[in-house]
């Protein structure tokens, strides 16, 4: 295991009825002048974003609003958001709804501390020195944004899908209720599971040795996601497996489950430049980049492909020919996303098996990429050829 260091200060707030409680803790946490931020209208039809004025309102506590959020959130909305809350002289930025709308939130909360122009600080490496506080009411279990410092913005000039992390995003409260969750649709369910089990896989594929602890927690999210994703599908009321969902959604992207270990994000990265170009949901195209990786990279290390297929997927171990045990695993994980409404080829995405040289390039790769397996930009054009074809 390597050294490490984790900081993870949010605040959780798990339950029933909890939104009510929003007030409060912009209050606890110093807000006195708030920016709502918000997507679409699920939150003013369903009656959430009433209750948290209210409960804003309950604490003296003024505010202003912002909604339009799309998902793959835009450079436009941040720098809208920018200008507003400059204007209004905010000093905390209260985001109402699912991932995209926090890492607009998060966007808007560093740009605002900064003077030149907020896209600087995405995907270039620069620190982010200061930002206004942000708290979430989350209404999906997918991005884990409620409970990390990474924020993801489209640029829609060239659409480029890029990220920012500091530990100064992280929010400083989540508000997690599951009930407000149980209006999804399957599709949207469906994502948010493929995402969050996304996020545990870019940590259990490491180089570092001997992480037991940290294996056994990826796995035990992995788990509990192969178990409740299709009982929300079949029942989207059922509170306790929408619960479990929530709370793993969050600690799959903490990083309580990579601490002390390598991780890889190339998965990510490359999906990244599918729903950049085509406005896909996340989650849908790491239904289909994920297990094409995996396919790519599996030699690099077979047992630790073995170990989550024989731990997670249930497959029986070749000890003679591990690599059987390996793809096993693979092809029971993508039989599991097709089961659950996700897509697992470039045809069912709506991407175009012409356009993967430009989504290789459109990575700037520089050499290589990644911490498992170091990729090039041929290696990312082989991975979405995979992709482009594959079947259950």
């Amino acid at each position: 295991m390597d050294n490490f260091q984790f900081y993870s200060p949010t605040e959780f707030v798990f339950g029933k009825d909890t939104e009510n409680e929003a007030g409060k803790y912009v209050r606890k946490h110093g807000g006195s002048k708030v920016l709502i931020h918000y997507g679409s209208g699920s939150v003013v039809r369903t009656g959430l974003l009433e209750r948290v004025k209210k409960s804003l309102a309950a604490e003296g506590i003024a505010f202003v609003e912002l909604g339009g959020v799309k998902p793959n959130p835009r450079d436009t909305k941040v720098r809208e958001g920018i200008a507003l809350a400059k204007a209004e002289k905010v000093d905390f930025i209260l985001s109402v709804g699912g991932g995209s709308c926090i890492d607009s939130s998060k966007a808007i909360a560093a740009g605002v501390c900064y003077d030149g122009d907020f896209w600087d600080l995405y995907g270039t490496g620069l620190e982010i020195e200061k930002a206004l506080p942000v708290g979430t009411v989350l209404t999906i279990a997918a991005a884990g944004s409620e409970g990390s410092g990474a924020s993801v913005i489209t640029r829609e000039d060239g659409l480029l899908k890029r990220d920012a992390c500091s530990d100064l995003l992280r929010p400083r409260f989540s508000i997690l209720n599951p009930e407000l969750t149980c209006t999804l649709p399957a599709y949207q369910t469906a994502c948010g599971a493929t995402d969050i089990m996304a996020h545990v896989f870019e940590r259990y594929f490491t180089n570092t040795e001997e992480v037991e602890v940290t294996d056994r927690l990826c796995e035990a999210i992995l788990l509990t996601m192969v178990k409740e994703t299709p009982r929300v599908i079949a029942d989207p009321n059922n509170y306790e497996a929408r619960a479990n969902i929530m709370w793993a959604g969050t600690v799959a992207h903490n990083d309580i489950v990579g601490v002390g270990r390598s991780q890889d994000w190339n998965s990510h990265c490359i999906e990244h430049e599918l729903s950049g170009l085509y406005d896909v949901a996340h989650g849908a195209g790491l239904a289909v980049v994920m297990p094409s990786w995996m396919e790519f990279t599996m030699n690099h290390n077979v047992m630790r492909f073995a170990q989550v297929a024989t731990r997670v997927w249930g497959c029986q171990m070749d000890f003679e020919h591990p690599e059987n045990t390996a793809l096993a695993g693979i092809r029971r994980f993508r039989r599991f996303l097709s089961s659950i409404g996700m897509p697992i080829n470039f045809e069912q995405l709506g991407a175009k098996e012409s356009d993967i040289p430009l989504l290789a390039k459109k990575m700037g790769i520089n050499g290589t990429t990644g911490g498992f397996v170091k990729l090039t930009t041929a290696d990312v054009e082989a991975i979405l050829r995979i992709a482009a074809k594959a079947t259950v």
